[in-house]
């Protein structure tokens, strides 16, 4: 069989999405992408708010202030990947469209104009404190209801990144 390399392969040209044999049942594997695309979907809206603010800050503080939304929004970038890996390798497909994200974030996204820098970190002080109580929530499901300590262990992760980068917010506001 003759691939053309610019264009994806076909279920009709012989490939098969073959589902992980890993030790969950394929229900738990929806129910584990199902909610790690819903955190993927926070991740996002949570990027662009971040990448807005590293954007749109000024003062006299203003470097600092820049180069500290930019270490945030590119963790946030690592963390997307990390994400959207972790569906793929549990068979599921990540959202990858902004409709989606916005139609599936918990978070709301960020439609004003100008904003005050200290609105700037308590806003995302807000959002990540929000993030981390639903990871909470979903360390405890995927763990304790879904018997998935592979995917509670990742969650736990990421919840850890966000505690520490709410600390950080919250060390601006003190």
């Amino acid at each position: 069989m003759t691939t053309d390399l610019n264009k994806p392969e076909t279920k009709e040209q012989g490939v098969k999405n073959i589902q992980p044999n890993i030790g969950l049942s394929k229900d738990v594997l929806k129910k584990d992408n199902e909610l790690l695309n819903a955190y993927l979907a926070d991740l996002h809206v949570l990027y662009i708010k971040t990448r807005k603010y590293h954007w749109n800050v000024a003062g006299p503080s203003f470097k600092e202030y820049h180069e500290f939304f930019e270490e945030q929004y590119k963790q946030l970038e690592e963390m997307i990947d990390e994400v959207a890996e972790r569906i793929r390798m549990l068979g599921g497909k990540p959202l990858s469209t902004m409709a989606d994200f916005v139609k599936e974030t918990s978070l709301e996204e960020d439609k004003s104009g100008e904003v005050k820098t200290r609105d700037m970190f308590e806003r995302l002080l807000t959002d990540h404190e929000q993030v981390t109580r639903e990871l909470r929530d979903d360390v405890k499901t995927t763990d304790e209801e879904l018997d998935d300590a592979g995917t509670a262990d990742f969650l736990t992760g990421m919840m850890e990144e966000h505690e520490k980068m709410a600390w950080m917010l919250r060390k601006y506001l003190s």
